[in-house]
């Protein structure tokens, strides 16, 4: 039994409630959290290659007494911030960004907290030219090769290879009302019926939900949010995610 006096388990929501709630645009971001868990946090830019990627906040602060890294998608509360931040859709600046301070923190011993909320990589043109999909494999590839605790977690979508780039990681947990899938159930329906009106169908079987991923042996464990969701509490679902990752940490 959780603090919130009930299991994951036990929710009653549709597979396409809980998409829903994963995607709500009051739900807490990536900053929400990481302001929460390391008030003196400090943002770190660039990839010291060509630029900066706003869709991912990373930089260091102190938790639970330690210097920690955190990387964390975050997708913009305001429709400005949304398009600045281009949705939580990373170029490949934001995951060589990513791998420069996964080196940092394995340099001076920082363990790194990955926070994923991402409905995927971007897939423009302009980031193809510049070598997405190679971006995030390296991210993939030198995340493995970091020699520091790495804990992850899926705190609303977690979409496909964008997510995937971000998700190498000793321990991978997820909020109870957030998604990991191969693909949005949009995309998923398109692909499979050429039919995106299928969505809810896709959803379904894309088994996506942090139960059907805990079952499967995909994450480590199901944070219970606050009855209701997240976005009805941000303190208190700070709380459990604090106490979750430094469990796994």
């Amino acid at each position: 039994m959780t603090r919130h006096g009930r299991r994951p388990e036990e929710t009653t929501l549709t597979v396409w409630q809980v998409v829903e709630l994963a995607r709500h645009p009051n739900r807490p971001y990536s900053l929400d959290y990481i302001r929460r868990l390391a008030p003196d946090f400090i943002e770190l830019h660039g990839d010291r290659l060509s630029g900066d990627d706003p869709a991912l906040v990373a930089g260091v602060g102190t938790w639970h007494g330690r210097t920690t890294m955190f990387l964390g998608h975050q997708k913009g509360r305001s429709l400005k911030e949304r398009v600045a931040r281009n949705w939580g859709m990373m170029h490949p600046e934001g995951y060589r960004k990513a791998i420069r301070l996964a080196h940092h923190a394995a340099k001076f011993g920082f363990p790194i907290v990955s926070l994923i909320d991402t409905p995927g990589a971007y897939p423009g043109a302009g980031a193809e030219e510049r070598g997405i999909a190679a971006a995030i494999a390296r991210s993939i590839l030198e995340l493995f090769r970091v020699r520091v605790p790495i804990v992850a977690a899926v705190i609303g979508e977690g979409g496909s290879g964008g997510a995937l780039g971000m998700g190498v990681a000793d321990r991978v947990i997820m909020l109870e009302n957030s998604i990991y899938s191969v693909a949005s159930p949009e995309a998923a329906a398109s692909i499979v019926w050429r039919d995106n009106a299928r969505k809810v169908e896709a959803a379904e079987q894309l088994q996506l939900t942090s139960r059907d991923l805990l079952a499967m042996g995909v994450v480590e464990e199901v944070v219970t949010e606050p009855e209701g969701g997240a976005q009805l509490d941000y303190d208190a679902a700070a709380r459990v995610l604090d106490e979750a990752l430094h469990r796994h940490l």
